[in-house]
């Protein structure tokens, strides 16, 4: 297997530095495709930075610094592999245009409101980078599934449920407007691993105790689709979207 040399990765992220490469749509995940062609291998020539997840729903992506892991339902982070695959996932190469400090306890309502006000405009799309002391994280892992797959709003019924408490860490994710919902997950999507590269999952809620926030801004989606059967052969018109997603992203009561 061919690995990109330093250069050739500078090179890469000079030329997609406003670029957020999507693989696949959230409606698709909606629909219970969870199977994708999208290896791990070819991460580094698409972003060091990213979320997502993985094939069968076995874990959620995140990745900054151009390491990657795999956040899995016992709660564990793992190093992603090369023949790892995914059938949705954001990546990116993340320079930040922006940074601001965070001074003062947030609840994530008041730091979103705080996130609208630096960005320049909500109808572009953001990398956001969040490193800091959290009072609390709560985040969840779907557990891997076999096929026949239910959909994704079966799925998370009984998904397994993390509580962080005063843990130091961080979080990473996107802004995505609201015309884009159903490509990618519109507002923020974030996920969260602690300090240590031990533990994490995708966020439901969190509160920020201090840290410092980076900001991403990208100009250009580029949208690469799966060319497997279950993809090809689905029905991705009659879904209500929006509100799948916010039954699968959401904070769960």
């Amino acid at each position: 297997m061919k690995i990109m040399s330093k250069q050739t990765q500078t090179q890469l992220a000079c030329q997609n530095i406003d670029q957020v490469y999507q693989v696949s749509t959230m409606i698709s995940l909606l629909d219970g495709i969870y199977d994708g062609d999208f290896y791990m291998s070819e991460i580094k020539a698409h972003g060091d930075f990213g979320i997502g997840t993985f094939n069968q729903l076995d874990g959620e992506l995140i990745g900054f610094e151009d390491q990657f892991y795999r956040l899995r339902s016992d709660g564990k982070a793992y190093p992603v592999k090369e023949t790892d695959c995914s059938p949705f996932c954001s990546l990116t190469f993340f320079r930040p245009d922006a940074l601001h400090e965070i001074n003062k306890p947030m609840t994530r309502e008041q730091f979103e409101q705080e996130m609208k006000h630096l960005m320049p405009s909500e109808n572009l799309f953001y990398a956001i980078r969040i490193d800091g002391v959290f009072k609390k994280v709560k985040t969840r892992t779907v557990e891997v599934q076999e096929k026949p797959y239910k959909p994704m709003v079966e799925v998370v019924k009984d998904q397994p449920i993390f509580d962080f408490d005063h843990i130091k860490g961080t979080i990473v994710g996107f802004w995505t407007p609201q015309y884009a919902n159903g490509i990618a997950v519109a507002g923020f999507h974030l996920h969260f691993i602690d300090e240590k590269r031990s533990s994490g999952g995708h966020v439901f809620d969190y509160e920020i105790e201090k840290g410092t926030v980076q900001i991403s801004q990208k100009l250009n989606m580029n949208l690469k689709l799966p060319d497997t059967t279950d993809f090809l052969q689905a029905d991705l018109n009659s879904h209500d979207f929006e509100a799948g997603i916010e039954a699968t992203e959401g904070n769960p009561e």
